[in-house]
C-alpha cells in the first residue's frame, strides 16, 4: 500500500516552473492540437480555446509525450461533445448542484501551503439513508452530477486559487479522505459509485488530484485497497498516502493548522456537512461562496444560468 513521510508529501504538491524543454513540449502540443482542429490560439482580443494550465495537465498526465497527450485530449474533447458538458454545466439547476455536493469530496474553503484548495471526503457521512437517496437517482443523472461538480472545481475553484497564487498556477487539489467509522458493507455498496467517479476523472480531468491523504483507515483497508487501486493510473496511485489515526503532524506539514479541520488535528471548526468556510483572502475577493454553476474569470465571479 502507498505510504509517505511528511517531507515526501510536501514535495509531491509543490508546483515547479515550466522548464524550457517542457515549454517547448507545450508549444509542440498546441501546434499538433491546432492542426487537428482541437485548439485555437488567442487572437484579436479573443481568448485561446484552452488555457495553458489545462493543456499542461494533459501533458503531465502523459509525462510530456506529446502524441499520447494529444490522444487523451482528443478523447476528452469527444467525451465533452458526447455529454454536451458545457451546456450541461451552464444550465445545471443550482439547488440540485448544491444538494449533490453531500455525496462527493467537498471544498473546505481553505488552501494548503502552496495555494491548492483543500477538499475533504468523509465517507461515513454517506450513511444508509443517504446511500439510498443516491441509489434512487438514475445512473445517467448521477454521472451528470459528477461532471457538473468537476466543472465547478476546474472552472471556479481552481481559477480562483490560481488568481490568488499568481504567478504560480493552481491546477490540482489536496484531498483528505476520511474512512473513520466506515464499514466494509458501506464501502462495498459505494464501490460502483466511487469507481465511476474515479474513472471519469482520471480520463477527462487528468492531474487535478495532488496529494491524497487517507486518514482513519480501518483494519480492513488492505482488502478494499486491492480493488480501489485499479481505478487509478500509476501516477495517481503514487499520490495516495496513508496517514492512519493521527494525521495531524503530516497534515500540518502540508496545510497551515488554522486551515485544517479540527477533526484532523487543526483549528478549523468545519465539518463535512458544512459549506466552504472561506479564508479571509478569498472572502475579500468574492465575499461569499456562490451557488450553482459559476465561473471565475479575470478576477471575478461569472454567474451562469443555473
Amino acid at each position: 500500500m502507498p505510504h509517505s513521510t511528511p517531507e515526501e508529501s510536501v514535495a509531491a504538491i509543490i508546483s515547479t516552473p515550466v522548464s524550457d524543454d517542457r515549454g517547448q513540449s507545450l508549444e509542440a502540443f498546441k501546434a499538433k492540437l491546432r492542426n487537428a482542429g482541437l485548439y485555437q490560439p488567442a487572437s484579436d482580443g479573443t481568448a485561446a480555446s484552452h488555457d495553458d494550465i489545462t493543456l499542461l495537465r494533459f501533458l503531465r498526465a502523459r509525462r510530456y509525450d506529446v502524441d499520447k497527450a494529444q490522444m487523451q485530449f482528443s478523447d476528452t474533447e469527444a467525451w465533452r461533445k458526447q455529454h454536451n458538458v458545457d451546456e450541461l454545466f451552464r444550465t445545471f439547476e443550482a439547488n440540485e448542484m448544491e444538494s449533490a455536493r453531500k455525496f462527493y469530496p467537498r471544498w473546505t474553503g481553505r488552501r494548503d501551503k502552496t495555494g491548492l484548495p483543500v477538499y475533504v471526503y468523509r465517507l461515513a457521512s454517506l450513511d444508509a439513508p443517504l446511500r439510498k437517496e443516491l441509489e434512487s437517482v438514475p445512473s445517467e443523472r448521477r454521472y451528470q452530477r459528477i461532471v457538473a461538480l468537476y466543472e465547478a472545481m476546474t472552472r471556479f475553484v481552481l481559477p480562483l486559487c490560481s488568481h490568488l497564487s499568481a504567478p504560480t498556477p493552481v491546477s490540482s487539489v489536496t484531498t483528505i479522505i476520511d474512512l473513520e467509522q466506515v464499514s466494509l458493507l458501506a464501502m462495498w455498496s459505494l464501490r460502483s459509485h466511487l469507481q465511476v467517479a474515479s474513472t471519469m476523472a482520471t480520463a477527462n480531468y487528468p492531474e487535478t488530484l495532488s496529494t491524497i491523504a487517507i486518514v482513519n483507515s480501518p483494519s480492513f483497508f488492505p482488502t478494499i485497497w486491492n480493488w480501489i487501486k485499479t481505478w487509478f493510473d500509476e501516477g495517481t496511485r503514487n499520490k495516495i498516502h496513508i496517514l492512519g489515526k493521527d494525521p495531524g503532524p503530516t497534515l500540518r506539514s502540508l496545510i497551515d493548522e488554522k486551515d485544517i479541520p479540527q477533526s484532523y488535528g487543526g483549528q478549523l471548526p468545519w465539518k463535512f456537512e458544512d459549506d466552504p468556510d472561506l479564508d479571509d483572502t478569498i472572502k475579500k475577493l468574492i465575499c461569499e461562496m456562490p451557488q450553482g454553476p459559476v465561473l471565475f474569470v479575470d478576477g471575478s465571479t461569472v454567474k451562469l444560468l443555473g
